[in-house]
């Protein structure tokens, strides 16, 4: 266990197996598993990290642990049943120390504690009474990988020991309900949110010309590990000049020099939440009047991005409606012509060339949450808004992010103490 942030509340996770269990079929059992221990090299492991849909569910963040949902379950008992490692004198000594009993059902919720030791027993059993198998498989649509997850390698198991039964799909019902933030989420949410604000105004008194990237990165990871977040929620993006015109740069290895903007791209996690926030500051302190003026028209979209994320609206609609206000932005900077716009490709419009990312995405237990992209906007949504310009033939890109949550009275934004306009990210470098 290794776990730095304060127990968060049981009743979180009690409200989101509530939720799900509404949308499971008639006498039907759901099974998540947590994530392996991920092999570096020699006998080393990979920090681990939690699957993100078992933390979820539970809020147990220790590998070798099992949740089995089964609302109709004839076996007294038995509607949710939580398996996790037993440890022993070895296991203390070596690794640490792992949940007992007690513990997790403290901090899950959950009565029927069991080893995972007994789980074949256990699990058999409850399968033979159910009608159908709902299976936890990463439905990311623009996520492929080689490697094979605990996830897969036991709905494979199951598939071939259970051949009669029907197998479903719990992603469906996983994005469904992720994409809604509870209150109680938005809490923790917003405890990344503020340590990465600590984070960022420790950078705003760092930076001087002559720092390093990584100097920079460094001064970021103190401040995140000295109020308990696990790191970064990402690999962090601290790329000055025309370092951040590379939209996934990451190697951080370079010189800050007077005259170049640093773009930080950076967020905490905490208890597995992700904070995603961007800032674009000058290096010596004071923008010059091109970099202000392109600061100032992403900031401008940026504001007006926000009071499209309504209820109702879909990400395809709302980025159009972005790139009209981008459109607008780039011709007056001179950055593009009328002409450029009568010429346009529809599918690749002229602001493209200089805007060529998506504005905004779920933000949650992961950086781009789980999510169903063609659905429409709900209250209790969390988007990061990020507009950028980038201009490699001028030195340098500017990106501007925050992250908000949608209400009933418009969006709260969760990273509204950060600065942000032009002449406050001044006053605290100058300060």
């Amino acid at each position: 266990m290794n776990i730095k942030y304060h127990p968060l509340n049981p009743a979180l996770f009690i409200q989101n197996r509530e939720r799900f269990v509404k949308e499971m079929k008639p006498n039907t059992i759901a099974i998540f598993y947590s994530n392996d221990m991920m092999p570096r090299c020699g006998d080393q492991f990979f920090p681990f990290r939690q699957n993100s849909d078992f933390f979820h569910l539970c809020g147990i963040d220790q590998e070798e642990s099992v949740l089995v949902l089964y609302p109709d379950c004839v076996k007294q008992g038995f509607k949710e049943v939580l398996m996790v490692r037993k440890t022993n004198d070895h296991i203390a000594i070596w690794e640490g120390h792992k949940y007992t009993k007690e513990e997790a059902k403290a901090t899950s919720g959950i009565e029927k504690v069991l080893w995972v030791e007994d789980m074949d027993a256990v699990l058999n059993e409850m399968i033979l009474l159910s009608d159908g198998i709902y299976l936890n498989i990463n439905e990311n649509d623009r996520f492929v990988t080689d490697v094979i997850t605990r996830e897969r390698r036991m709905a494979l198991q199951i598939q071939q020991r259970y051949p009669a039964h029907t197998l479903l799909r719990s992603q469906p019902i996983m994005k469904r309900l992720r994409m809604i933030t509870t209150p109680l989420e938005i809490e923790v949410l917003q405890k990344a949110c503020d340590i990465t604000e600590k984070a960022f105004k420790r950078v705003l008194k760092t930076v001087k010309p002559g720092i390093w990237e990584y100097e920079v990165e460094a001064e970021i990871m103190y401040e995140f590990l000295k109020n308990r977040a696990t790191g970064h929620a990402y690999s962090p993006i601290i790329a000055s000049g025309n370092n951040a015109n590379v939209l996934h740069y990451n190697q951080n290895n370079l010189e800050c020099k007077s005259g170049d903007l640093l773009l930080l791209d950076f967020g905490a996690e905490y208890a597995n939440y992700a904070a995603d926030l961007t800032r674009t500051i000058p290096v010596n302190g004071k923008f010059t009047t091109r970099q202000r003026a392109v600061y100032d028209a992403v900031l401008r979209v940026m504001k007006a991005a926000k009071k499209l994320l309504v209820p109702g609206s879909n990400l395809v609609d709302y980025q159009k409606e972005v790139g009209n206000h981008m459109e607008q932005e780039l011709l007056s900077l001179g950055l593009i012509t009328q002409e450029d716009i009568k010429k346009q490709d529809p599918e690749w419009p002229a602001y493209k060339k200089y805007f060529m990312h998506g504005t905004s995405h779920h933000l949650g237990l992961d950086v781009h949450d789980l999510m169903d992209r063609y659905a429409t906007f709900q209250l209790g949504m969390v988007f990061t808004v990020e507009p950028g310009i980038y201009i490699p033939e001028e030195g340098f890109g500017i990106r501007l992010e925050n992250d908000v949550w949608i209400t009933e009275n418009g969006v709260l934004d969760l990273m509204a103490n950060i600065p942000l306009e032009a002449d406050e990210i001044e006053d605290w470098m100058n300060g």
